[in-house]
């Protein structure tokens, strides 16, 4: 396949990746984070979004971004978290001239993501069947609330419905005779593992691609998702029988490995191994209760949960979080805090780590990012590009990738078809 240059405000990425060319066509936070993990790795990634409005997320304010006079900008700091090192290119794919540049871009991508509803993008003609009839090297990747078969197929889906409906909930939050109920995660986790799984199928279908020479189809469900990382909730019903129930902080199979209060907030103990358990034991002074037979191995230890995490609770009431993470340091306990997330930024590993990076950006000088986690020892990430303004790559990506003339681009933009 032959690439055409890039973009004159666009520098060629490195990383794994680079080479590979990525049409997102997808919105929120499931589509563009896979869209946003490829272009991390190097990968060139469009963004395709609707003129005048973009992406949703880009109207999920308070808080904006501001710019460089302290002014918001249109922008709301939710889109920054899934769309950097992307250009963003408006397209009104309901018009066949806004059809027509899908086509040609589709034509010249590895990869094409959307996050449509089933038989969304067949109206347009930019369904699988038609665009890989252009470019048989595609891969395609469709990701849904429930996939593109079954009885909830037609059903719209969303982080929130399938943390409930895939079991997440059912094992988050106080227990059943504690106040609070089922809790959802802070975070949208069932959107973000999407992501790194659709991430994940598109470079395994890349590399098959070195074989057969083609491309493929990939059908990526919420629900799916949801249901494969319940991971050792899943086994303990698939196996073991028993449906698992909410336990607040607490783990099903491993005990103490929780949250507990002390004198002035609360810290976590997360005990994974009989030495340990005797180790914390004479952190707190207690050597009788390592030979305890309630206590001395772990299955025990889960039978009698309630008498040992009351007893713990009683003695970590006497000392601070800071005497008690210090003790428990020493003994070589694994423990830590809660820390909120000014304190999860401001937190010495954290920045050792390099995982907040600043990206130039014309609006506001620079932007705060987290960082990918992910450490490459030869091809490092490299952050070239902010998440873009609105349609900020339209003229360029029109022009050097699709060789379309200057009054070409005026006549789309004069009917708003870009």
């Amino acid at each position: 396949m032959r690439f055409l240059p890039y973009p004159r405000s666009v520098k060629p990425m490195s990383g794994p990746l680079s080479g590979y060319k990525v049409l997102d066509m997808s919105r929120v936070l499931a589509g563009p984070w896979a869209g946003q993990m490829l272009a991390d790795l190097g990968a060139s990634v469009i963004k395709i979004e609707r003129p005048s409005v973009g992406d949703d997320t880009r109207s999920w304010g308070p808080p904006y971004l501001k710019d460089k006079a302290g002014d918001n900008c249109d922008d709301a700091a939710y889109f920054f978290c899934a769309n950097r090192g992307k250009q963003s290119v408006t397209v009104d794919i309901t018009q066949p001239e806004g059809q027509k540049i899908i086509y040609q871009l589709a034509g010249q991508c590895d990869v094409l993501i959307e996050n449509y509803k089933v038989d969304g993008l067949k109206k347009y003609g930019l369904d699988y069947e038609s665009i890989s009839a252009i470019n048989p090297k595609l891969v395609y990747c469709s990701i849904t609330g429930f996939g593109q078969t079954g009885p909830y197929a037609k059903r719209p889906g969303y982080d929130f419905l399938i943390q409930g409906m895939g079991g997440l909930m059912s094992v988050t939050g106080a227990p059943d005779d504690e106040a609070g109920g089922p809790v959802k995660v802070g975070v949208a986790v069932t959107d973000l593992f999407t992501g790194l799984y659709a991430a994940n199928a598109i470079q395994g279908a890349l590399l098959e691609r070195h074989q057969s020479g083609l491309g493929q189809y990939i059908d990526l469900a919420l629900l799916d998702v949801q249901a494969a990382v319940l991971a050792n909730q899943a086994s303990n019903y698939l196996i073991g029988g028993d449906v698992p129930k909410r336990l607040g902080n607490a783990h099903p199979n491993i005990v103490p490995y929780q949250a507990f209060a002390t004198a002035d907030s609360h810290v976590i103990l997360a005990v994974g191994n009989d030495g340990q358990f005797k180790r914390l034991c004479d952190a707190l002074e207690k050597p009788e209760w390592v030979t305890d037979e309630r206590y001395t191995i772990n299955s025990a230890r889960v039978e009698h949960r309630q008498q040992l995490c009351a007893a713990i609770s009683l003695c970590l009431r006497e000392k601070t979080s800071a005497a008690w993470l210090q003790a428990f340091q020493e003994a070589k306990v694994p423990c830590g805090p809660i820390n909120s997330i000014d304190q999860v930024f401001s937190d010495p590993q954290i920045l050792a780590r390099n995982m907040v990076v600043k990206v130039a950006d014309h609006r506001a000088g620079e932007i705060p990012l987290v960082a990918n986690p992910i450490k490459y020892s030869r091809t490092p990430i490299v952050y070239t590009l902010a998440p873009p303004a609105l349609g900020t790559s339209t003229d360029d990506v029109l022009e050097n990738d699709l060789a379309y003339s200057e009054s070409q681009i005026k006549a789309l933009r004069d009917k708003s078809i870009i």
